[in-house]
């Protein structure tokens, strides 16, 4: 699905719902610094998506965000910020965040694949377990052992009129009484502690998702270049295919619940093709997606 620079009718859209149904997604404007609002049966959240130095659809979006220049995230290339609020309590161990897929991806994944995954689970997400090479594949972590900041917020009847700030930045922390809801749970103050205090299975099934609380979490890094196509961590570089096909061209972010298998938030980073159809051009032939296949490969590991 990556490579080192996309063809140039190559550009990414982004997308998201309530649901895996792609149909029912809206068209997120990256780098806007308004969100995009979504409600289900389940929750509310306000989504913004930041990409820097973005190129992709709609052509409307700026191509950076002030985001990129707080001290705290100077260093990410993309991140997804969300608040969210339960219509219902959500456990703490049930609430799960990452990538799934529809469809098997084994013979995309390239040689040094697993060792990509060994250094991501050490360095960056001891939390996160899954399997690449199901039929439908899945990479799931505890948001709140995994979320880069996590911040606990008040309760409906807190908020003076609802409004929510542009260009919202989350730090780890609290607001209103989510402050005292934190200490109260023993959640510790940092980021990294707060991480390592939730790897604790029985630590997060203590937390609850309270029904009408409001929370807000930001994910992100340096490592994926959504420019670039290229997947670069520490002591690996992957530049994967050279072409996109029609069945493998998603990277598809999930909130769900363990549980009872319920769909929260679906996020979907699309590379489409330009072409006649413009914005919705369409996906190259299975030829190319199987000689992508082929192709695919780890360009530098040390």
């Amino acid at each position: 699905m990556f490579s080192r620079a996309p063809p140039p009718n190559h550009r990414l859209k982004v997308t998201a719902g309530t649901s895996y149904a792609p149909e029912t997604h809206q068209t997120v404007t990256v780098n806007s610094p308004s969100p995009v609002h979504l409600q289900s049966d389940h929750l509310s959240t306000n989504l913004w998506v930041r990409i820097k130095d973005y190129t992709g659809y709609p052509t409307s979006s700026p191509q950076t965000s002030p985001y990129f220049t707080h001290p705290t995230f100077s260093t990410n290339l993309y991140s997804l910020t969300f608040t969210f609020t339960p219509t219902h309590n959500i456990n703490g161990n049930d609430l799960l965040f990452g990538n799934d897929f529809d469809h098997p991806i084994r013979s995309y994944l390239p040689p040094g694949f697993n060792t990509a995954l060994k250094i991501v689970k050490s360095m960056l997400d001891p939390s996160l377990d899954g399997d690449a090479y199901a039929d439908k594949p899945y990479l799931y972590s505890p948001g709140l052992a995994s979320w880069n900041q996590f911040s606990v917020g008040g309760v409906k009847d807190e908020s003076d009129d609802g409004q929510v700030d542009d260009d919202l930045i989350v730090l780890e922390g609290g607001t209103g009484s989510g402050g005292e809801v934190r200490k109260g749970c023993g959640v510790p103050d940092s980021a990294a502690s707060r991480k390592s205090y939730f790897l604790d299975e029985a630590k997060r099934k203590r937390f609850v998702f309270e029904e009408g609380r409001t929370y807000a979490a930001d994910f992100g890094n340096g490592y994926l270049d959504f420019n670039e196509f290229a997947i670069q961590i520490p002591g690996i570089s992957f530049h994967i295919g050279k072409y996109v096909s029609e069945k493998n061209n998603v990277l598809r972010y999930v909130l769900k619940d363990r549980g009872t298998g319920e769909v929260y938030l679906v996020v979907c980073f699309t590379v489409a093709l330009e072409g006649a159809d413009g914005e919705d051009g369409e996906g190259e032939d299975d030829e190319d997606g199987e000689e992508g296949k082929r192709d695919g490969e780890v360009d530098d590991v040390d």
